[in-house]
C-alpha cells in the first residue's frame, strides 16, 4: 500500500507534485509513515534512501539540518575513517548556518562536495547514507536555499518548537529481528574483543542471550546486506560468542544498564517461558516488581522441558533465567497451575497481569481413527517432555505413559529400541521429535510433511534440517496420513498415507496440493507423534471477563501494545499469536513490558517514539534485496563452527553445535558492513 506524497526521492522513485492541487498528487509505491500515530499526522520522512514530504508546508532546510544533527546525536560513526568522523560535522554545521540565515553560496558547493566524498569513501553505511537525502535537498530545493542566502533570513520554521523531529537508528538486520536487537553493536563487540560489551548490547532488547545464540531461526540473516555481496553474516553464532564469554568467565550478570529502583508497582505474570521471563526482566529494569507463576516444576517453559539438550543445554538457559532472577523485584513461583479464581485475585491484588502461557496442547493431524487413547499415539509436547525432563533434570518418564505407548517400564527414560517412529509436521517441534527419537534408539524414524524440503528449511533452519538428515531421519515430502490402523487391542500398527503433488494454478495464483490417485501406501508404525501445531490452554481465563480471542483460539490484542480486550490484562508470546519462535515471543514481551511499565503508573496505554518508529520502519521495509553493494571486498567466506560427528551425536545428548573459535568469531565479525541507517519523521 503506497502513500500520497507532495514530493519524494525515495530509492528509485521521483515524485514532484509541487504546484499541483492535492487531489492530483501522485501516489508513492512506498508505505511511508504518513500517519505517525492515531492522533498525529506526519509532515515529512527523511532517511537513508531519500526523503518524502507529505505536506506543502514543510521547512525542508530545517528538516535537512535536523537530520544532519542526528548523525552527531547518535555518534554511530565508528571513527575509523575521516569522512565519517569529520564529514558529518561539516554537514550539520553548514546546513545549520544556511537555515539560520547566515549561509553563503560557497557553503552549498562545500556541502555537495563533502556529501559526495562521504558517499564514496565512508567505511560504514551510516556515513555513506546520511548525505544521500541531504544532496536531494541541495539539488531539488535550490531556489529555497538561494532565497535564504540572498535575503539573509532563517528558514520558515527554524525556531518553531511546535514541530518535532523524531529519529531512530536502524539496520536491515535489526529491523528483521522481532526483538530489534542492536546486532551491529554486539558484532562490533566481538570484533574488538570486548565480549562484555557484546552481551550487554544483546541484553538491551533480548535478555536470553545464551538461548537465542543457539536456537534462534535468525530471520536477521535473511535480511543481511552482506547476502547481496556474498553470504550473510553468521549473526546468531556471534550472539552466542558474547554470551558464552559471560559464562566462561563467571561474569554473572552483564546487564545493559542499572535497573531503576522499585517504584511500588507489581504485576502478575502467568508463565515462566521466554515471554514471561522477558516481561519480568524489562519490567524490573523499569522498577516494576513481578510474581511469575508457572505450573511446571522448573523455570523456562517449553524451552526448558521440550527443546532438546543437544540443541539448547539447560545450564546455558539457566544462566539467562538467572539473569532475570538476579534483578530486584522478580519472584518465581513454580509448580503452580493458575486457575480462573487465581486470575480474579490477581486482578484485585496486582497493578496489571501479563499472560505468557505458551501453547502446550498438540493439535491432531485429522486422520481417520485418530484418538488419544490409541496405544502408540503420542502427542509431540508430551513426547518431548518425557524425554527431556529425564535428560535435563533426571525426572523419570511416568510409567503409565511408557506403558500406554508399549515401551519398557523398567527404565526411567524413554527407550524406543525396536520401534518405528513416525512424526507428522514440518517445524522446529517436529525436528526436535525426530532427532530425539534417533537418540532414544528407535530403529526407524520418519517425518511426513505436506510440503517440500525448501519449506521445511524455511520453517526451521538449513542447519537443523540437514543435521536431522545426517542422523538418519527419513523425510517423505508431499505426504499426509489418511488413516491410523490399529489391532483388536487398540495398538497402533500402521498408517495409510496419501501422496500429493503441486499443481500450478492456471490463473497464476499459488499452486495447489492435489492428491495423487493410486499413490497411497501403508507404512508400519509403532509410535505416531503428531507435531503439526499446538494450541493454547486458556482455561484459566474467567469466562465473565469475556476476553476476545482470535480465530486460532489465542488471546486477541492489537499487536502493538499487547493489551487484551480487558483493561490491564496483557498477553505476549504463543498464547497471543500461536506457536512462534523464541525471538518472536521475546520481542512481544519486551514491548508488552514497556507498555505495562507506563500503564501501572498512569493507567494509559502508550507507545514510545522508538516503538512507533520500529513499526513504521518494518512496514516501510529497511532491507532491499535488489540493492547492489559497492565498496566491499566480495567472496570472504562465512565462518562455520565445529559440530559433533554424526556418530557422536546420534548416541548422546551432547550439544551438537560447538560454536566459533575466537579466531573464527573475529574473522566473521570483520565481515559485518555495519549497516546502520538513520530515519526521521517530522510531526
Amino acid at each position: 500500500m503506497g502513500s500520497k506524497v507532495y514530493f519524494s526521492t525515495w530509492k528509485d522513485e521521483f515524485i514532484d507534485n509541487r504546484g499541483k492541487p492535492r487531489e492530483e498528487w501522485a501516489e508513492s509505491n512506498y508505505n511511508f509513515p504518513v500517519q505517525y500515530n492515531a492522533d498525529i499526522e506526519s509532515k515529512a520522512f527523511i532517511g537513508w534512501a531519500g526523503l518524502a514530504l507529505f505536506d506543502e508546508d514543510v521547512d525542508v532546510i530545517k528538516l535537512a539540518t535536523e537530520y544532519a544533527y542526528q548523525y552527531q546525536v547518535y555518534s554511530e560513526a565508528c571513527g575509523r575513517c575521516a569522512p565519517g568522523r569529520w564529514g558529518g560535522r561539516i554537514l550539520y554545521d553548514l546546513f545549520d548556518k544556511i537555515a539560520r540565515g547566515e549561509g553563503e553560496w560557497g557553503d552549498v558547493e562545500h556541502l555537495k562536495e563533502v556529501s559526495s566524498t562521504m558517499i564514496e569513501t565512508s567505511k560504514c553505511e551510516i556515513g555513506k547514507t546520511v548525505p544521500k537525502p541531504l544532496l536531494d535537498v541541495l539539488n531539488y530545493f535550490e531556489d529555497e536555499i538561494r532565497e535564504l542566502i540572498e535575503q539573509k533570513r532563517p528558514s520558515k520554521y527554524y525556531n518553531d518548537e511546535n514541530i518535532n523531529y523524531i529519529s531512530k537508528v536502524t539496520a536491515p538486520c535489526m529491523d528483521a529481528c522481532p526483538s530489534h536487537v542492536d546486532i551491529p553493536a554486539y558484532i562490533e563487540g566481538v570484533r574488538d574483543l570486548r565480549f562484555d560489551y557484546s552481551v550487554q548490547a544483546t541484553r538491551k532488547t533480548m535478555p536470553l542471550a545464551h538461548t537465542c545464540g543457539r536456537v534462534c531461526p535468525h530471520p536477521c540473516e535473511d535480511e543481511c546486506r552482506r547476502a547481496n555481496l556474498d553470504e550473510p553474516i553468521s549473526i546468531m553464532e556471534l550472539k552466542r560468542v558474547g554470551a558464552d564469554f559471560e559464562t566462561d568467565h563467571g561474569l554473572f550478570w552483564l546487564h545493559p544498564k542499572e535497573p531503576k529502583p522499585l517504584n511500588g508497582k507489581k504485576v502478575a505474570i502467568v508463565g515462566a517461558g521466554p515471554a514471561g521471563l522477558t516481561g519480568a526482566y524489562y519490567l524490573a529494569m523499569e522498577g516494576v516488581a513481578s510474581d511469575v507463576y508457572d505450573e511446571l516444576p522448573v523455570l523456562g517453559g517449553e524451552v526448558a522441558v521440550g527443546v532438546p539438550e543437544f540443541r539448547m543445554p539447560v545450564d546455558k538457559y539457566n544462566v539467562d533465567i538467572g539473569a532475570v532472577g538476579s534483578l530486584e523485584g522478580v519472584n518465581f513461583i513454580t509448580g503452580k497451575r493458575v486457575t480462573a479464581d487465581d486470575m480474579r485475585e490477581f486482578e484485585k491484588n496486582y497493578d496489571a497481569i501479563l499472560i505468557a502461557t505458551g501453547t502446550r496442547i498438540s493439535k491432531k493431524i485429522r486422520a481417520k481413527n485418530e484418538r488419544e487413547e490409541i496405544r502408540g499415539y503420542w502427542p509431540a509436547i508430551n513426547f518431548l517432555d518425557c524425554i527431556n525432563l529425564y535428560v535435563k533434570y533426571g525426572i523419570p518418564a511416568p510409567k503409565e505413559i511408557l506403558e500406554k505407548n508399549n515401551l519398557p517400564t523398567d527404565k526411567p527414560y524413554v527407550d524406543l529400541t525396536g520401534k518405528t517412529v513416525v512424526c507428522v509436521g514440518g517445524g522446529f517441534t517436529s525436528l526436535d521429535v525426530v532427532r530425539c527419537a534417533v537418540r532414544a534408539n528407535a530403529d526407524k524414524v520418519v517425518m511426513l510433511y505436506r510440503r517440500d524440503e525448501a519449506t521445511i528449511i524455511k520453517n526451521t533452519t538449513y542447519e537443523e534440517y540437514h543435521e536431522a538428515v545426517e542422523e538418519g531421519v527419513e523425510f517423505i515430502f508431499y505426504s499426509a496420513v489418511e488413516e491410523i490402523i490399529t489391532d483388536e487391542n487398540d495398538n497402533l500398527k500402521a498408517l495409510k498415507i496419501n501422496r500429493f503433488e503441486l499443481v500450478p494454478d492456471p490463473d497464476g495464483g499459488r499452486p495447489q496440493l492435489k492428491k495423487i490417485e493410486g499413490a497411497d501406501f501403508v507404512m508400519e508404525c509403532d509410535i505416531l507423534v503428531p507435531a503439526v501445531s499446538q494450541s493454547a490452554d486458556l482455561s484459566h481465563l474467567p469466562p465473565e471477563w469475556e476476553i476476545e480471542l482470535t480465530s486460532w483460539g489465542t488471546i486477541k490484542t492489537d499487536g502493538k501494545t499487547y493489551m487484551s480486550s480487558r483493561k490491564g490484562v496483557f498477553a505476549a508470546g504463543d498464547c497471543e499469536y500461536g506457536p512462534m519462535t523464541i525471538v518472536n515471543a521475546v520481542g512481544q514481551a519486551k514491548r508488552a513490558a514497556s507498555v505495562m511499565s507506563r500503564y501501572v503508573q498512569s493507567g494509559e496505554i502508550t507507545l514510545t517514539d522508538e516503538e512507533i518508529m520500529e513499526d513504521h520502519l518494518r512496514s516501510l521495509k529497511v532491507y532491499d534485496k535488489k540493492e547492489k553493494i559497492r565498496g566491499w571486498m566480495p567472496g570472504l567466506p562465512r565462518q562455520k563452527g565445529e559440530i559433533l560427528s554424526v556418530e557422536e551425536r546420534k548416541h548422546s545428548y551432547l550439544e551438537v553445535n560447538l560454536g566459533l573459535t575466537q579466531e573464527q568469531a573475529v574473522a566473521e565479525a570483520e565481515r559485518c558492513m555495519r549497516c546502520y541507517y538513520i530515519a526521521m519523521v517530522a510531526v
